[in-house]
Parts: structure tokens; sequence; C-alpha cells
């Protein structure tokens, strides 16, 4: 089942930007290892978005992974998720915007139960 964090605006008008998105996944299966794939878009004048990353990686049964993009310089941004495995997926997610010191950013920290699903990954544009 995939998620989106919906549209994040990221400006400094109202708190602070955030620099880099953190994907956060645990693999809870004790035996199968889960694939996610990660596409984040992007957009400097919150108007047009563009694809600013398609990233596919396995995580290990029973382990952790940690994956930060930079979106620095852009007035708002989305993260999509989908997680597959053989068996049913038994991940948990979780995406937080963290600014140039490593500090996360007020309200852009989404754990799993405040993602929205989605019927299927956007196509890149």
């Amino acid at each position: 089942m995939p998620f989106s964090t919906c549209t994040v605006t990221n400006t400094r008008d109202f708190g602070t930007a955030a620099s880099n998105v953190v994907l956060n996944v645990r693999n809870l299966d004790l035996f199968s290892p889960v694939t996610v794939l990660v596409k984040i878009f992007a957009s400097v004048d919150s108007d047009t978005f563009y694809t600013a990353y398609v990233s596919t990686f396995a995580v290990p049964a029973d382990d952790y992974e940690v994956r930060t993009f930079f979106i620095a310089g852009n007035v708002a941004y989305e993260v999509q998720l989908s997680v597959t495995s053989v068996s049913t997926p038994n991940a948990l997610l979780s995406v937080y915007g963290i600014d140039e010191f490593g500090n996360l950013v007020t309200d852009q920290g989404f754990a799993q139960a405040e993602l929205s699903t989605i019927p299927l990954i956007s196509p890149n544009r």
C-alpha cells in the first residue's frame, strides 16, 4: 500500500524550513526483506513540481534503514512511499524534515499513522 506526506509547505515565513528529509524504515518481518520505493516531488515556486528523487532499496529482515534527501531551496515537497515484500509487508515508516543544523522542523514530521494512503505512486513529472 503506497503512502504520501501530501504537499508540505517548506518556507521560513512560517518557521524553519527543512534542508533535508529523513526517511526511516523498520522492517519488523523476522524472515523476509522489504523493498522500499521512495519518490520525492519538489517545487521552487509552489506551482510547478518536479521529481527530485527516485530511489529503491531493500531493508533486510529485522533491520533498520535511514535515508536522507537534500531538499533545501524548495518551498514545497511531497514524499511518496511504497513497501513490497514476498509476503505481506510488515514495515514501519516515518518521514521528518530537518533543518541545516539537524534539528527537527516543527510540523514536518510524519509517523506512519499520519501518512495518507494513496492508490499508487505518481509517475515521474
